[in-house]
Parts: C-alpha cells; sequence; structure tokens
C-alpha cells in the first residue's frame, strides 16, 4: 500500500508540473479564479496532453506485460514483438485507400494489421525446438524489420513516405481537443487485461500445462493479443511509436515488486505513466520553447536501462553457476 501511495504521489506533481509548464502563459490561480485564458489553455492543451500521456505510459506498460507473460519472455515489447512495425503498415494502407484524414480506418488497419502480425509472431515461436532468453526477441526484431522494410517500400511505391514520417517519432506537441479521444479505448482495455491476468499467467505456463489445468489456451492467448494490438495501434495512430517503455517497465516492477501479474499491474500501468511523464517533462525543457520528440527522450534512457537489465541478468545467471 506505502508503494502504491508513492507512485499516487509522483504521479500527482509530475502531472502538476506537466500541465504548468508550457509556451503559452498559465497559472494555476487563474484557472482556479476562472480566468477564461487560463481555462481555456487548460482544458484544450494542458489536460488532454496530461491524460494522453497516462494513458500512452500505461497501455505501452501493460501491452509489454501482457506479451511478456505470455511468451514467458521478459524481453519481449510491443516494440520487439513487431507490434509497432505492423501497425504501421496498417496505418500505411489506411493512407493509400482513404487518404490521411480517415483516423478510425488509420485504426481499424493498424489493429488488425497488428493482431495478424503478433499471431505470426507467436505462430513462428510455436516452431522454434530453442526459445532462449535473447533468441524470441531476436525473431519479433528481425520479422519487424522485414515488415518495416516492406512497409517503406511501399510508401515510397506510392509517394506517401512523407506522411508516414509522423508515426515514426512519438511526439504529444500536437494533442489538443479533439486529437486524442481514440486513447480512451486503453482504459476498457487496461481493465479488461485486469479481469484476464489469472489466464495470462496460466497460458505463459505453455499449451500443455494451460489445457491441463482447465484452461482454453488458445482463447486466452487471443484475447491477450487482442488487448495489445487495440492499445497500441490507438497509441501509435495518435501520438506515434515510441520504443522500450513496454519492455523496461515491466521488467523494473518485476524487480521491484515480485512476478505477480495482477498484483503488479498498478505498478506496472503507473511506474509506465511516471516513466513517461519524466520524459515528456524532458523534452519539453532541454531546448524551451522549442520541444524534442519523446520518443528521442524515451529511446536513450530506456536504453540506457535496458542495458542495466542485460547487465543484471548476465551476473545473476554467471552467479548461480559459480555457486558451488
Amino acid at each position: 500500500m506505502k508503494k502504491k501511495l508513492i507512485l499516487i504521489l509522483l504521479l500527482f506533481v509530475l502531472g502538476c508540473i506537466s500541465v504548468s509548464l508550457g509556451v503559452k502563459a498559465f497559472s494555476w490561480a487563474g484557472l482556479l479564479s476562472g480566468q477564461p485564458a487560463d481555462r481555456s489553455v487548460f482544458w484544450l492543451s494542458r489536460l488532454p496532453r496530461l491524460i494522453s500521456i497516462l494513458i500512452t505510459g500505461a497501455g505501452l506498460s501493460i501491452s509489454g506485460l501482457i506479451l511478456q507473460t505470455i511468451t514467458g519472455n521478459k524481453f519481449v515489447s510491443p516494440a520487439v514483438a513487431g507490434t509497432m512495425d505492423w501497425c504501421r503498415l496498417g496505418i500505411l494502407l489506411a493512407i493509400i485507400l482513404a487518404g490521411s484524414q480517415q483516423t478510425w480506418l488509420k485504426l481499424l488497419l493498424a489493429f488488425v494489421v497488428s493482431l495478424a502480425g503478433t499471431l505470426l509472431f507467436l505462430t513462428l515461436l510455436r516452431q522454434l525446438s530453442y526459445q532462449g532468453t535473447y533468441m524470441v526477441p531476436l525473431i519479433g526484431l528481425m520479422l519487424g524489420l522485414v515488415v518495416s522494410s516492406v512497409t517503406s517500400l511501399i510508401a515510397y511505391r506510392f509517394d506517401v513516405a512523407q506522411n508516414l514520417q509522423s508515426w515514426l517519432q512519438g511526439s504529444f506537441s500536437l494533442i489538443i481537443e479533439g486529437r486524442y479521444e481514440l486513447l480512451y479505448l486503453g482504459l476498457p482495455c487496461l481493465l479488461l487485461a485486469y479481469l484476464y491476468a489469472a489466464r495470462f499467467t496460466v497460458a505463459g505456463m505453455g499449451e500443455a500445462t494451460a489445457v491441463n489445468l482447465g484452461l482454453n489456451y488458445k482463447a486466452a492467448t487471443l484475447a491477450g493479443l487482442t488487448l495489445t494490438a487495440l492499445m497500441t495501434s490507438a497509441i501509435l495512430v495518435t501520438v506515434g511509436s515510441i520504443a522500450f517503455v513496454g519492455l523496461i517497465i515491466p521488467n523494473l516492477v518485476s524487480i521491484w515488486h515480485g512476478d505477480h501479474i495482477r498484483h503488479t499491474m498498478f505498478e506496472t500501468a503507473a511506474l509506465g505513466s511516471i516513466f513517461l511523464l519524466s520524459c515528456d517533462l524532458i523534452s519539453r525543457t532541454l531546448i524551451y520553447p522549442h520541444e524534442i520528440p519523446i520518443s528521442v527522450t524515451a529511446g536513450i534512457i530506456g536504453a540506457g536501462v535496458f542495458l542495466a537489465l542485460i547487465l543484471r541478468r548476465r551476473r545473476r545467471v554467471h552467479g548461480k553457476r559459480q555457486t558451488p
């Protein structure tokens, strides 16, 4: 309970700082006293941005947690499994078919294509006789690179490569009222993820064990991948691509709070939001009044944390081998 209170307090403090920071003048006193300018800035820009960051951080973190639980591998995430690359392919198809203004079509095709691609990733894993710690993410990265290359080829063929660039880097700079509401799809997905947590845990034990325990393995796996694909698609269509969040946050929570997925979901979602809020504040202050895309900041910090996790795991493995 104490850890949850600390996370909530951090979210509150960082959220207040995020709302206060920006190029346009804003004051809490003006907002509370009903000043039109401050109310307009708060409701049209600052609050939508804060909500977007919170949902994005939680959604990516929980998506990573679901994939790691189902595959039984700590180094899998929507970015590593190729889910984001398949999303971009779906968005590209929507742009080619109906132009860049059809948001719901982009979401639909991104969801369908990413779900199919992630299912393909899991199918490939089942064909492997060896599924080592690093082999599984390597397969996902290789598949993602192939999909990314095909996406680029199609984009250049239909002369829409420039339209695709906005989804290669994640940024909250354009988030205002009317441009972020798709992210609310993540809220029921987060709730369903919590309700299905026990099933995901059993599914992660393998198909044979899951069936023996009375679980419909294929249905549980499909449910997890559907939630992951939908959350990732909504985030990518609205914000763009942000790497490492779904990879490092579940691992950090696992070190800090254990591996019980249902008991760690709140911590995973909260820490993901805290991480993105921190990265967003750094992005907005480093070259103020200009802004660095959050995918750059999150990528640099996330890569450092990921490297530390790999080194930590290596030390633990060597330590166990040397123990008599």
